[in-house]
C-alpha cells in the first residue's frame, strides 16, 4: 500500500511540474507579445518603491470628450 501511495506521490509532482512549467512558458510569452503590442509592463516595476505623492507619474489620465457626453447624455441633462 505504501508503494502505491509513492508512486502516485511521484505521478502528481510530476504533472504538477508540467503544468507549473507550461504557466510559466505561457506567462513569458504573454509577456513578449503585450511588449510588441506596446504593453510595457516594465514601468510598473518600480512602482512599489516609487510611490510618493512627489514622485513622477507613470501614466497620465485620458479623458475623451465623447465620455462625457456619454454621460451627460445617460443623467438627463442634454435633454
Amino acid at each position: 500500500m505504501l508503494e502505491y501511495l509513492h508512486s502516485i506521490q511521484g505521478y502528481a509532482y510530476f504533472f504538477s511540474t508540467v503544468v507549473m512549467v507550461i504557466g510559466l512558458y505561457y506567462y513569458i510569452w504573454y509577456l513578449y507579445k503585450g511588449k510588441e503590442r506596446g504593453q510595457d509592463y516594465e514601468k510598473y516595476s518600480n512602482l512599489a518603491l516609487n510611490d510618493e505623492l512627489t514622485d513622477e507619474i507613470i501614466d497620465e489620465r485620458q479623458t475623451l470628450v465623447e465620455d462625457d457626453a456619454s454621460v451627460n447624455t445617460a443623467e438627463g441633462k442634454d435633454k
